[in-house]
């Protein structure tokens, strides 16, 4: 059984090259890491691998290549990464963990750096809890088109967590790398209470923005849209609280001002919309629908947000 304590992460794999998936790679290959960038659409790997690279703009200003891009995650396996990171949409993670299964070794760790609640016990299912963690990530980003992001905010620090205790001190080393690449990040038993934080604030906006069309900022400035904002997030502090999540006396203050802060950022399931992909609104309102009912607490806005979601996403 290898040493937790002594490990120490130098290759580095990344699947999905959508704009936090380049964010991460692009941050670590700038540090001199070894790192494979992965995706099935050969267009989004494929200026990543040239000069200038994955090219960041906004908040953080970066152009760097990867050392290679692959386009099936079975491809990751001859590179033996220590640490792969998983960017891609929750709805996709069952079918990347059962790729990952193949050739997961004794040390590699997985980390899931996605939206949504419980993309990291999606991960555990096939590959068992103690090569698993799960990141929060604080930052706004958007791809302008392949290898090219923008990235309006980013407020550090970000947090990471084992889902098995004996992996912590992987967790700690995993996060000092992420640190010293650029990307601040502290290790943390409080990720469970992190995710659903960030989550209730995705719930609340994602899907608003989704079906309307409207900028973060024009959602939260459109007094009838608010008031579905609004209620949303009322519903989803409920749901938490009922489950014993703990989100913090001021959650609600606080949520107002940062989703207030974001400016004209079209979030995730906007541009998912827009480009005719599946949302990810199962991992996102889909679990305060499932966790309400679990707790014998109704969600009528969810529900209905949800179900208007599902509704375009096949059109």
């Amino acid at each position: 059984m290898s040493d937790q304590s002594d490990f120490t992460p130098t290759k580095f794999a990344v699947v999905g090259a959508g704009p936090v998936g380049c964010i991460v790679a692009a941050f670590l290959a700038g540090k001199g890491h070894d790192v494979t960038l992965c995706d099935i659409v050969p267009e989004l790997i494929a200026p990543t691998t040239e000069a200038p690279g994955i090219v960041i703009e906004g908040a953080e200003n970066l152009a760097q290549t990867v050392t290679r891009a692959v386009r099936n995650v079975d491809e990751i396996a001859k590179y033996d990464p220590d640490v792969i990171f998983i960017t891609v949409k929750a709805n996709a993670t069952p079918l990347i963990a059962s790729a990952i299964e193949g050739f997961l070794r004794e040390g590699m760790h997985v980390v899931s750096w996605q939206n949504g609640i419980d993309t990291e016990l999606a991960l555990a299912q096939s590959l068992g809890k103690k090569p698993v963690m799960r990141a929060v990530v604080n930052w706004g980003c958007g791809l302008v088109k392949p290898g090219h992001v923008k990235m309006p905010f980013h407020h550090p620090p970000h947090y990471i967590q084992a889902l098995d205790p004996e992996s912590a001190p992987a967790a700690e080393a995993i996060a000092k790398v992420l640190t010293d690449s650029g990307l601040p990040t502290k290790n943390t038993d409080q990720i469970v209470s992190m995710v659903w934080r960030k989550s209730v604030l995705n719930a609340c906006m994602n899907p608003v923005c989704a079906v309307t069309g409207a900028t973060m900022a024009q959602a939260m400035n459109d007094p009838i849209l608010f008031q579905i904002v609004d209620a949303l997030i009322k519903e989803c502090v409920k749901v938490a609280r009922a489950n014993e999540i703990h989100l913090g006396w001021n959650f609600y203050p606080h949520s107002i001002e940062y989703m207030g802060s974001a400016g004209n950022h079209k979030p995730s399931m906007l541009m998912d919309i827009e480009a005719k992909r599946r949302t990810e609104v199962d991992f996102m309102n889909g679990k305060f629908i499932e966790y309400g009912r679990r707790a014998g607490i109704d969600t009528p806005y969810n529900t209905t947000i949800r179900a208007l979601v599902k509704a375009i996403e096949p059109k």
